[in-house]
């Protein structure tokens, strides 16, 4: 196992392989194991120097060594449950799928011990033996998944886990030379049921602590468990704890698990006394949280600019995008379906004339058109050229400040978010920019800026906001909409006092909303139970999970989508529980009641539909300077739906009964209200104007006062609330309302709310006819 070289007084430098190190200045050094563990044993004597070459400057990338137990203890589990080597494969594969799919730069590399095999460069006759570098240093991908998946199985023999460190720190010295990381990083996955010599723990440690090299332990069992109960929770209650899940129930730790949970015990507590064992977790816990796949890794990129405010102040600033709607790479390619070639694939774009020869052109002989109308305007790219706007680059101008009340929330528009800050460097860039932010926020008022990325973007009209925060304060800009983007609506009124709600039931209203609260307050701790920056991308993860599957099974159909995705935008359960309560008392105070069967509605071809007559021969009844129809005026016998708001007096030239006409206006007026729309109640209020008039002339004011009455009603219990505003308040034709007259109350149509009544009576009171 390499412990004799050690014990017989021989340099150990061959069992790390640490033959040549820098040291912080870069100096050549080399260290030997006898002479570090003679400085580390002699009285306050310090460790030498010793430097990781990857930590030799400032990096941005990590390089992690993967170390997997594969002895023949890994596959053994009692029936019914999964093994040791397969919670540690599918924690493997699910650490290295989130660096494949997050285009991680990471390095990852890969060890075996207990293979029976043996392949490493510290190997020797007798030290160092099964245990296999399977995989260098290099960004992973599907080849590393499928080494993962289907090529490594549990072997035959055992190795000192010890052994297997050694040989991770041999293959993070040699392979980070000349290169600069961030993070030195070993996993080791284990069911610590191999024998190890522990006679140079404390050289290891410290070559360990460094050379910065971080340490973390995957285990079946948690290192808390008794031994007993084999870590399988609490078997009184049957429940288990997050760190106490994975091992078989029932089945106790062996005695060398239990001198294994004391090495890493103290392996982990000399690198942190405090939150070293935080670093070691069970297979199961680990699976949770490496279930969902890696976002996509983005360098944040600066964006320096000036802020200029008039021609005299100028600030010099570096945004960065703080938020920006990420979309999922077009990797989308076409490959031939037998070879899965790229290359065996060729596209060729052919232009042709749309004649009979279908003559083929060049390239070169097309320009690009846009369509307008119905013509093609022929446009060439210097054209395009000529018409973009042309600016002098950066920009980033103060047009002027507002209440901050004055921007809408609505009014956000763009896909990021640009945090504006000073540069590092720049003292006074940083006092003037923090004076800005300070008296925006005093003032409550933002800033109308002026934006453009460079000279080939067009310009932005966005908003800065201050935002001070105990780290660091900074301007926000949100792109603001163009008067093309926004878009006008317009809706029913909802301030009718019959849809007021009662002081109870805006009550029970406000008692829901608190008890469906997604922030927990206990004490001075506040808990966010739905904190939505931290939830994946549903689509993203659905995706990289069938194309993972897609990758080790071509021929089979995708699996259903995992529940916790599914899970992931539901409801809390704290909260569907706390809301219970709230949920039914507003149910009991708003009630349903059967409305009765729905008439079905009529389509407006069904409605408008003239069977008499094809459309070709249709009358021009809306054309005021085509008078032909009025040659057969004496021949109209009936109100027909083609009624033109310009000329509403058209149904009434006829020579049509006055009963018949008024029942036919009436028809039509239900038959408009049937569709829905304001058009057609427009077309209603033509039918009643209509209708009005004629009931003046007629002297039969009775018939239709009736006739409003009963519509009044209708409205009601249809809930046409919006045809009755636009009735009340006129919309270009006389005015719903009550006439209190010295002989009658009715309901009526006061013209220009005049103290007149259909019925002939003098009105001494004239209010609105609201439908409460």
């Amino acid at each position: 196992m390499g412990r004799e070289a050690a014990q017989s007084g021989h340099t150990a430098l061959n069992r790390v392989g640490l033959d040549t190190l820098l040291d912080q200045d870069g100096d050549r050094r080399t260290f030997s194991f006898r002479k570090m563990a003679a400085a580390a044993a002699g009285p306050g004597a310090p460790l030498p120097r010793w430097r990781a070459p990857g930590l030799s400057g400032t990096g941005t990338f990590s390089a992690v060594v993967l170390c997997l137990d594969v002895g023949h203890t890994m596959g053994h589990a009692p029936p019914g449950h999964e093994s040791p080597f397969e919670q540690a494969k599918r924690v493997l594969l699910m650490f290295v799928q989130r660096q494949v799919f997050a285009e991680s730069k990471d390095e990852t590399a890969l060890v075996l011990y207990g293979s029976d095999a043996t392949s490493n460069p510290l190997a020797g006759a007798d030290q160092y033996q099964h245990i296999t570098v399977h995989r260098n240093l290099m960004i992973p991908d599907f080849s590393l998944l499928e080494d993962v998946q289907s090529r490594i199985e549990p072997g035959l023999q055992q190795a000192d886990f010890l052994d297997a460190l050694v040989v991770c720190m041999d293959v993070l010295q040699k392979q980070t030379l000349g290169k600069k990381y961030e993070k030195l990083h070993i996993a080791v996955f284990t069911d610590l049921n191999s024998p190890f010599s522990s006679d140079q723990l404390d050289i290891i440690i410290a070559n360990l602590r460094q050379a910065g090299i971080t340490l973390q332990f995957f285990l079946p069992f948690p290192l808390d468990s008794d031994g007993e109960g084999g870590g399988c929770g609490d078997a009184d209650s049957g429940v288990q704890s997050d760190r106490s899940r994975g091992h078989p129930p029932g089945k106790g730790l062996t005695t060398q698990q239990k001198e294994g949970v004391k090495m890493v015990r103290k392996v982990m507590t000399a690198f942190d006394e405090e939150f070293g064992l935080d670093e070691v977790f069970t297979f199961s816990e680990s699976a949770e949280r490496l279930g969902l796949f890696k976002k996509l890794e983005r360098r944040p990129m600066p964006w320096p600019c000036q802020l200029t405010i008039g021609s005299n102040i100028s600030i010099r600033i570096v945004g960065y995008k703080a938020m920006c709607e990420e979309k999922v790479k077009k990797a989308w390619i076409s490959v031939d379906a037998k070879t899965l070639q790229k290359e065996d694939v060729r596209k060729e774009v052919v232009y042709c004339l749309n004649d009979d020869d279908e003559t083929e052109i060049l390239k070169d002989e097309t320009i690009q058109g846009f369509r307008y109308g119905s013509d093609i305007i022929p446009f060439s790219r210097i054209d395009q050229d000529q018409m973009k706007y042309k600016t002098d680059g950066k920009c980033f101008s103060v047009l002027g400040f507002t209440k901050s009340s004055q921007v809408l929330r609505h009014y956000n528009i763009g896909r990021q978010t640009l945090k504006v800050l000073p540069p590092k460097d720049d003292e006074h860039a940083a006092v003037a920019l923090s004076a800005l932010i300070q008296a925006l926020e005093e003032m409550d008022m933002v800033a109308i800026v002026r934006y453009v990325y460079d000279r080939r973007s067009n310009p932005q009209v966005g908003v800065a906001f201050p935002l001070i925060k105990e780290e660091y304060q900074c301007l926000v800009y949100i792109q603001l909409p163009f008067m093309e983007d926004l878009r006008q609506f317009t809706f029913a009124s909802l301030s009718h006092k019959r849809w007021a709600a009662s002081e109870e039931q805006l009550a029970a209203v406000d008692s829901l909303i608190d008890s469906m609260g997604l922030v927990q307050e206990d004490g001075e701790k506040t808990q966010d139970l739905f904190k939505v920056s931290k939830i994946p991308n549903p689509h993203y993860q659905r995706l990289f999970q069938c194309l993972q599957y897609k990758a080790f099974h071509p021929d089979q159909p995708l699996p259903p989508i995992e529940a916790q995705l599914t899970a992931m935008l539901e409801r809390p359960q704290e909260v569907s529980v706390s809301c219970q309560p709230a949920l039914q008392h507003l149910k009991s105070l708003f009630t349903l009641q059967d409305a009765g069967k729905k008439k079905e509605p009529k389509i407006a071809q069904k409605i408008f539909n003239n069977v008499e007559e094809p459309d070709a021969k249709r009358a021009r009844l809306d054309d005021e300077e085509f008078c032909i129809t009025r040659l057969a005026e004496g021949r109209v016998t009936s109100v027909s739906t083609a009624i033109s708001p310009q000329n509403p007096h058209s149904l009434t030239r006829g020579k049509i009964a006055q009963q018949s006409m008024s029942s036919q206006l009436k028809e039509r007026v239900w038959q408009f209200l049937a569709v829905k729309g304001r058009e057609y109640y427009i077309k209603s209020m033509d039918c009643i104007s209509a209708f009005r008039e004629e009931a003046v002339k007629a002297g039969k004011a009775q018939l239709f006062n009736t006739f409003i009455k009963t519509l009044k009603e209708s409205v009601e219990e249809k809930g046409l609330y919006d045809f009755w505003d636009l009735l009340v308040q006129g919309e270009g034709h006389p005015a719903v309302s009550v006439c209190v007259c010295g002989t009658c109350v009715c309901v009526c149509l006061c013209v220009a709310r005049v103290a007149e009544c259909v019925c002939g009576g003098v009105a001494t009171n004239i209010y609105a006819a609201s439908l409460t």
